[in-house]
């Protein structure tokens, strides 16, 4: 069965991030130092999905979408960080999950979307290899509440963009800027994934996923500068996270100045797994020249030709049959199912006088990558699920409220929930199956 879904993430919707027991997450501490946020945004109301989800699936269930994927707040399970579970935190799931079963539709639960609680932040956060193990104690015991009912599990949600962005150049929490010098929270993460794996296992799940940001990767010319420098990215951004998931070892680490030395024997043994899937969240490819100086062995030379979206990210439906169908050829048989767990764009979307908003450019795009997702069907690839990002315009991280993914518009005044074009189109174009 191929599963149509939409997707959200918690810190970005949920807001109460003070109710019922939550501790802080990195993202409370980030969102709140001067700077860091365009405008001074928050996460702290959001989209009250919190108090407001019966109405999110029931737009959920309107829309007819066979499973959503959302992720579960580490710090409302665990407000420290370890030690027993917050019950008030895990009821909220409970009431959620059950909601959705109830309108039939698959819940995809996803136990990290990087808001890491702030306790394990300050013992050293991803870089520390403890917090591998407060996640696996974690997983169990979101898995031991809801295993029961929740029949697929993504451990770990882009953990190349929050090492990148977290760790290594400081534009999302825990804001920290050591470069190459993130490298360990990139294995900490890997590690984090193959404890749950098997706390997951443990405790009766069903599926479990890991999911990776990943891009095609297009050198800028056929210098041999520019090809090495591609193939450097593809190391950091694609294969250091699908490598030792898929075939259980790291690829060459040279171009970054080292291997990881924080590799333990048996480490890579849990971090590979099986799986019973794998999810690809698409946005664009990139294209990288030569390095420039700074220290990366590459530089990012941007992609011009193409439409953009409202984060000036380039439009290129077909990247994402690229990319599918480049994910078979490497990895072959010990490539899982694939499940399109992410793919969207930001709009200015605006509420019209009619009430209504007509973003016609979302369709467009969600159009072409449902097509390139076919071809790539066509061409031989196990593609099980797609997943829209994302149900609801939400707290866009660094970017705060402005920029626009949802299929249905929120006013962040009001709350009030407004479904777009894009959700009709949707709506009408997974009735068709």
């Amino acid at each position: 069965m191929f599963l149509w879904g939409t997707a959200t993430a918690s810190y970005q919707i949920e807001g109460a991030v003070a109710e019922d027991g939550r501790g802080p997450s990195i993202w409370d501490t980030f969102a709140h130092e001067p700077g860091r946020v365009r405008d001074g945004h928050t996460g702290d109301v959001a989209c009250d999905h919190y108090h407001r989800w019966p109405e999110d699936v029931a737009l959920m269930a309107e829309l007819g979408v066979g499973s959503y994927r959302f992720s579960i707040a580490w710090p409302r399970i665990q407000p420290g960080g370890r030690g027993p579970a917050n019950q008030a935190g895990l009821d909220f799931y409970d009431r959620l999950v059950d909601g959705l079963c109830e309108r039939g539709i698959v819940p995809a639960a996803t136990l990290f979307h990087w808001d890491l609680p702030q306790a394990l932040q300050d013992e050293g956060g991803w870089m520390a290899r403890d917090t591998a193990y407060r996640f696996a104690d974690y997983a169990a015991l979101v898995a031991e509440r809801l295993a029961d009912r929740v029949p697929m599990w993504i451990t770990l949600n882009e953990p190349f963009v929050h090492m990148a962005f977290g760790y290594a150049m400081g534009t999302h929490a825990p804001g920290q800027v050591l470069l190459t010098g993130a490298l360990p929270a990139a294995h900490h993460q890997l590690l984090g994934h193959g404890l749950a794996v098997r706390e997951l296992r443990a405790r009766g799940a069903g599926q479990v996923l890991i999911t990776n940001n990943c891009t095609p990767v297009w050198p800028a010319s056929d210098d041999p500068a520019d090809l090495a420098a591609a193939d450097a990215y593809d190391v950091l951004h694609n294969r250091l996270f699908n490598d030792p998931v898929l075939l259980g070892r790291y690829p060459d680490l040279t171009p970054y100045g080292a291997a990881l030395g924080c590799v333990r024997d048996g480490d890579l043994d849990l971090i590979s797994a099986p799986l019973d899937g794998i999810g690809i969240n698409y946005y664009n490819p990139t294209r990288i020249a030569a390095p420039s100086g700074d220290g990366l062995p590459f530089t990012d030379a941007g992609i011009t030709g193409y439409p953009v979206t409202a984060f000036g990210w380039p439009v290129v439906p077909d990247g994402l049959r690229e990319l599918l169908t480049g994910l078979a050829a490497r990895y072959g048989d010990a490539l899982p199912p694939v499940y399109v767990t992410e793919n969207g764009c930001s709009q200015p979307d605006e509420v019209g006088p009619d009430g209504t908003v007509d973003d016609q450019a979302r369709i467009a795009y969600l159009d072409g990558h449902i097509r390139a997702v076919e071809q790539a069907v066509a061409e031989g690839v196990d593609v099980r699920g797609y997943y829209v990002w994302s149900l609801l315009d939400n707290f866009e991280w660094a970017e705060g409220y402005h920029q626009r993914f949802g299929l249905v518009h929120v006013d962040f005044a009001t709350r009030r929930r407004t479904p777009k074009a894009s959700y009709h189109w949707f709506r009408e174009r997974i009735s068709r199956r």
